[in-house]
């Protein structure tokens, strides 16, 4: 059985196990309730979200992407980005971390089967609900993750890597980690692979803190990352194959996603403010209130475009000329850049919404850990470096000649 073959006989399974017990979305609201109870402390101190990963735990949320012939739930691509917009209303690290895992599980889901190993892997995160994290950020090179530095070593049944790690989200904290490398010594930077590890695999020593202005629950400090393991812990398969068809559909869609609950936090926090002024002023709108509209349909559109790449990658999921079209490839790598800035100006309009009372820390319309985590999102794989490398293949892609191209 092909991949495409495999997946599709576990999603027609998913409706009958789904049928069983709560439903994800409830399961992913007691997690977020969990997890905005803690939100302010986690940000505060920037530890790690332990309370609401203890109960996406007890809620099976870590592995519901795991198809049903390995123990999870088969859930879709809509149904885990609807779980980080649900978590990103409450807590933005928690969201952050749970779309980061997601993204991996992902990459072992649809470039794992048939290999003993990776079915491994896909039992542990639906069994014992392992938290996987990445480590695709080293050295020098910005972000740059399709060119590395440390490379494969190869030595009969077993390989080792060494690596500067210059961010690991949550690397302390994780049951296992997915990393990217040079092929061999020899090879090229852009000639990469992807290995998925368990924490026996790899050790990891700190080199740098985490001191943020948002985001601080990931915890992503740097580390020397050393890798001695089995050479089953590197798929076939070559990482640019991966990265296009797996890794950037989502990541782009569940980052976006989080980035969207914060969003939509900010708004609600706004509404409240612009209702309750209204009643105390006889039925007055406040004069920002203008702010809040704004608001309102910049989330809108941010709703509306993170909703139309869903559906064009649930389309194409399975059709490997589809995901690798000129079209796709762009439309889901611009996503990132168009969520992320329709994110922040949510928020800032939200934040204006309520003026002082959104700007300070200590009331109920606070805004000020949603516009600090949402300013992340530009940040983190740089908007810059993205329409920079876009640059060619939107220049070659054609221009609609209708409406509903």
């Amino acid at each position: 059985m092909n991949v495409r073959e495999a997946v599709q006989t576990f999603d027609e399974a998913q409706p009958s196990l789904l049928e069983h017990g709560p439903s994800l979305i409830e399961r992913a609201a007691r997690t977020a309730s969990v997890a905005a109870a803690e939100a302010d402390g986690v940000d505060r101190d920037a530890r790690f979200p332990h309370k609401a990963f203890d109960t996406a735990r007890e809620q099976k949320l870590l592995g519901v992407m795991i198809p049903v012939e390995f123990g999870g739930l088969g859930a879709s691509i809509h149904d885990v980005t609807d779980i980080c917009y649900t978590l990103g209303r409450a807590c933005a690290s928690t969201a952050m971390i749970y779309a980061m895992h997601t993204t991996k599980v992902a990459c072992i889901i649809r470039h794992g089967h048939g290999i003993p190993w990776m079915e491994t892997m896909m039992r542990r995160v639906a069994r014992d609900q392992w938290l996987l994290a990445s480590s695709t950020t080293e050295g020098q090179n910005g972000g740059n993750i399709r060119a590395s530095a440390a490379a494969v070593d190869h030595a009969g049944d077993t390989v080792s890597l060494m690596r500067d790690a210059t961010v690991i989200s949550y690397g302390a904290q994780a049951d296992g980690l997915v990393t990217i490398a040079r092929r061999a010594t020899e090879a090229a930077a852009s000639d990469q692979v992807l290995l998925a590890l368990a924490k026996d695999d790899y050790s990891l020593k700190q080199t740098q803190g985490w001191e943020t202005l948002g985001m601080r629950g990931t915890c992503s400090t740097g580390f020397e990352l050393k890798v001695d393991c089995p050479a089953d812990r590197v798929f076939p398969e070559a990482y640019d194959k991966i990265h296009a068809q797996t890794m950037t559909p989502f990541a782009h869609l569940c980052w976006s996603s989080t980035w969207a609950g914060i969003a939509a936090a900010s708004v609600t926090r706004a509404q409240a403010f612009v209702r309750k002024a209204a009643r105390s002023s006889g039925g007055q709108m406040p004069p920002a209130a203008a702010h809040f509209t704004a608001a309102k349909m910049s989330l809108a559109k941010l709703r509306a475009l993170i909703s139309a790449n869903l559906d064009a990658f649930a389309r194409a999921e399975h059709d490997e000329r589809a995901l690798g079209s000129l079209d796709f490839q762009s439309s889901i790598t611009l996503l990132k850049v168009q969520a992320s800035e329709l994110a922040v100006e949510t928020v800032m309009h939200a934040m204006r919404t309520a003026g002082l009372a959104g700007y300070r820390n200590d009331g109920e319309f606070t805004m000020g850990r949603h516009l600090r985590d949402v300013l992340s999102s530009p940040i983190m794989i740089n908007n810059d470096r993205i329409l920079a490398n876009a640059a060619t293949s939107t220049l070659m892609s054609g221009i609609p000649t209708s409406l509903h191209d």
